[in-house]
């Protein structure tokens, strides 16, 4: 995965709202890295991958904006608030939506509240937030490819509660928005997946 996309760039150079979400989302996740579970990539690589799948489906530019500064405030400390005069309300308002609340420590719990605020947020929102669990699990995947049941190893919790907790993630997408493109991208990456972890139970059993 590269720290560019197509769309997203040529999003940029005809709007100013997303050109300034992008360099401000470089800016904060600059020297930032994330795990994959068998490596690190930079961490925009994540944001340009959110933003690039809704790209696809042709959401306006205050989504895209709102995708590529969705983790400015949990993972770089930046308050939406201080984004409200450059981006507008409906940016900030979505960034809040897709921030988990840093002060529940449990990871299951923290979801659970994140994943109630985003039902609660709209359907834009949700899209943000599937486009996110899809880039997510694809990254994993590209990892489990490698590492197969070992890949959770440098996660924050074991692979079977990280699933868990998407398979909550995905019925929720699907009770709120089930006709969002983006859901079913994150849908498809989760029965890849589970295809894997098959695949490899039925090997181990050879």
């Amino acid at each position: 995965m590269s720290a560019s996309s197509g769309r997203i760039d040529s999003k940029a150079e005809r709007s100013a709202l997303v050109r300034g979400a992008l360099s401000v989302s470089r800016r904060a996740h600059g020297g930032q890295f994330r795990q994959t579970g068998c490596d690190e990539i930079p961490f925009i690589e994540h944001s340009l991958a959110v933003a690039e799948l809704l790209a696809e489906h042709n959401y306006p530019d205050e989504v895209l904006a709102a995708a590529l500064l969705h983790d400015v405030a949990e993972h770089a400390e930046m308050e939406p608030e201080s984004l409200r005069a450059r981006f507008g309300k409906e940016v900030v308002g979505l960034v809040e939506a897709l921030t988990e609340d840093a002060a529940i420590s449990d990871y299951e719990a923290r979801k659970k509240e994140h994943r109630k605020r985003v039902a609660e947020a709209g359907p834009e929102a949700q899209a943000i937030f599937a486009a996110d669990k899809a880039a997510n699990v694809a990254v994993l995947r590209e990892a489990y490819a490698i590492l197969g049941e070992d890949v959770d190893e440098d996660l924050p919790v074991s692979l079977d509660v990280k699933i868990l907790v998407w398979e909550f993630d995905l019925e929720m997408l699907f009770a709120h928005s089930p006709d969002i493109a983006v859901v079913d991208k994150f849908a498809d990456e989760m029965v890849g997946l589970w295809g894997q972890r098959a695949e490899d139970e039925r090997a181990s059993l050879c």
